[in-house]
């Protein structure tokens, strides 16, 4: 597997069928131009696992400091389409996220969930995350 850095129009387009189902409240055209502005503005990282030419996860991140963490990662999106689930690309993709966190000197790597995404929750705590609030961390 092999995570790719969506930086074209085209690269961040071929996201949206999968971050759709995390974020159905988002359309193609609002999609660009929402992370496009959130790239621009707010250090925003897109990033993509492929596989037979087709996206089958995605996140989004960014690294923040904060009086009460010092230097995170913080994951603000993380899906893997429906279709590919349970082929360890989650995991995959949450392993390189980490891994990134490490290797930018991060303290702490953090994401939020829904509570009721149960199946996302698993993963994260198989990751040796910890539950703060239904807030993920994981120290360093």
């Amino acid at each position: 597997m092999h995570v790719t850095n969506a930086t074209s129009d085209e690269q961040i387009a071929r996201c949206f069928p999968a971050m759709l189902q995390l974020r159905p409240h988002l359309d193609r055209e609002g999609f660009l131009d929402q992370v496009r502005r959130q790239i621009t503005n707010h250090d925003y990282r897109l990033v993509y696992i492929e596989d037979n030419a087709e996206v089958t996860a995605v996140a989004g991140y960014r690294f923040a400091e904060y009086l009460a963490w010092g230097r995170i990662l913080y994951v603000d999106d993380l899906i893997t389409h429906e279709e590919y689930r349970g082929r360890g690309f989650g995991s995959f993709l949450m392993d390189w996220l980490i891994d990134e966190a490490q290797k930018a000197g991060c303290a702490e790597f953090h994401l939020d969930s829904g509570v009721q995404r149960f199946d996302a929750h698993r993963l994260y705590l198989s990751k040796r995350m910890n539950i703060r609030s239904h807030h993920f961390s994981r120290e360093f």
